[in-house]
């Protein structure tokens, strides 16, 4: 099992920045993927950032060149760099690891970007 935290989320003007870190009770290189999920109030989960454990990482279109995920295997802990923030990117964010049998979620942390 994995059990993880957020941490770093709040209120910022449009145009700023917040970093969010997922802390993770194991050593997140013996995890597949992690990644970085948001869901705004009436919509579905959506899948922001990815990394696996090779390195590589992947975007969604909506976040691509002002997003970028990011990791420290000697914290265990997996980052998201939030840059040019718009109001559309105000949700709730998730951290998820991705095991071979199972994934696990994070509590999640809210992120709210005024105009």
């Amino acid at each position: 099992q994995v059990q993880l935290v957020e941490s770093g989320g709040g209120l910022v003007q449009a145009g700023g920045s917040l970093r969010l870190s997922c802390a993770a009770s194991r050593r997140i290189f013996s995890i597949n993927a992690m990644g970085w999920y948001r869901q705004a109030p009436g919509k579905q989960r959506e899948l922001v950032a990815s990394i696996t454990r090779a390195g590589s990482t992947g975007y969604a279109d909506s976040v691509k060149g002002r997003f970028t995920i990011s990791r420290d295997n000697t914290k265990n802990t997996v980052y998201l760099q939030m840059n040019s923030l718009k109001p559309e990117d105000t949700a709730v964010y998730y951290c998820n690891a991705l095991m071979i049998l199972d994934d696990y979620w994070g509590q999640g942390t809210q992120v709210t970007v005024s105009s």
